[in-house]
């Protein structure tokens, strides 16, 4: 493959290709691959499109990655218009490559956008950005278990001004980083440190948009988790601090011992996520009962403690289905389940991965193989 391979690519949306100057050796690209870790091996190249409200969008490119430059009084730098989206690129058995629900990536970015008061970027567009990345850089995939390509659309207001209002110019991108698994660590389920002190959205606010703001008012909540020994945290509601809503950055699931399922609804302070949408389609097609409702912190704990409640899992695009084996709220800390990964858990993780990776027949259009 040359520096930049675009062969394969009938999609609408003309991108100009800027090979890159000094592309990664093959050898050392490999070296990169084996133990890649999560959000740290970055490929060689990304898409970036501008937007203006006297052009639209335009100049869609796919050239060297390289650092943006900005006026100190660039408006995304004040105001924080910003919004991105999590994604994944797969390698499937025959060494082709896949995306999973791309057009369901491209309306959430759309709806962030209108929330954010954004210029919203077309649906086609989006999608067609990013199999124009993944093309170019479909060697950068691990071969590992569980290795892919993580990509990252983001999109950013650009105009140069300091008034308080919507920008009329956005600049988007998409970077891709090779990844493998989330979670380090041998431990077959995580552990969650219920936030007291801290919530993630309230009624009227961002919280369904994916919104950098959602996560670093976050931050200071995971910190607080990871300080007294727990993987993750989770948000109760803001009103009344009692409905749990979702993690850091992964929606929950709960299972009972009637086999039915429980996810919180949402209603614009969960972001609705393309993992949990998927894990209730493929739970209820496997005759299995979903209930999205709300479910308080203290009757998860009583039904953890009374066997009610067997399982819990996180799922997200990073994450993918992780086991939630305990919860602690304030001094009260206790198990779900066994402590570790449940069998319905682990049947669902495995129906969604043997989807994403071609494995198994897919009903619902959700596997989109690019070669």
């Amino acid at each position: 493959m040359n520096m930049l391979d675009m062969r394969g690519a009938p999609d609408a949306t003309q991108f100009a290709a800027v090979p890159h100057p000094t592309p990664t050796a093959a050898a050392d690209r490999s070296a990169r691959l084996v133990d890649p870790g999560f959000g740290r091996v970055f490929t060689d190249h990304m898409v970036t499109i501008r937007y203006s409200e006297a052009a639209g969008w335009h100049d869609a490119t796919i050239g060297p990655r390289q650092n943006l430059s900005f006026d100190p009084s660039t408006a995304v730098l004040h105001y924080a218009q910003e919004i991105f989206e999590g994604m994944k690129a797969y390698r499937l058995d025959d060494g082709g490559t896949a995306l999973f629900r791309p057009d369901a990536n491209a309306a959430r970015f759309r709806a962030s956008a209108e929330r954010m008061a954004m210029a919203p970027l077309p649906e086609a567009i989006f999608v067609d950005a990013v199999k124009a990345i993944v093309r170019a850089e479909r060697d950068w995939i691990p071969a590992m278990p569980g290795g892919a390509l993580y990509l990252r659309p983001f999109m950013i207001a650009s105009e140069v001004f300091l008034g308080v209002k919507p920008s009329s110019e956005y600049l988007f991108a998409i970077i891709a980083s090779s990844v493998g698994a989330y979670f380090k660590g041998d431990a077959p389920a995580v552990s969650l440190w219920v936030s007291r002190d801290y919530t993630r959205a309230a009624p009227g606010g961002t919280g369904a948009a994916k919104c950098g703001g959602n996560y670093a008012a976050s931050l200071i909540a995971q910190a607080d988790a990871i300080r007294r020994g727990h993987d993750q945290v989770l948000f109760l509601d803001a009103v009344e601090r009692r409905w749990i809503e979702e993690l850091g950055g992964m929606n929950i699931f709960f299972v009972f011992d009637d086999g039915t399922l429980l996810t919180p609804p949402l209603g614009g302070t969960i972001l609705p996520g393309i993992t949990r949408d998927s894990l209730i389609t493929l739970a209820r097609d496997r005759g299995l009962v979903v209930r999205e409702e709300r479910y308080a912190i203290d009757q998860a704990a009583a039904d953890a403690r009374s066997g009610r409640l067997t399982e819990a899992f996180a799922c997200g695009t990073a994450a993918v289905v992780t086991s939630i084996g305990a919860m602690s709220f304030g001094d009260d800390r206790f198990t779900i389940g066994n402590g570790g990964a449940g069998q319905v858990t682990g049947a669902l993780r495995s129906a969604l991965v043997d989807l994403q990776l071609g494995h198994s027949p897919d009903p619902y259009g959700w596997h989109v193989r690019l070669d």
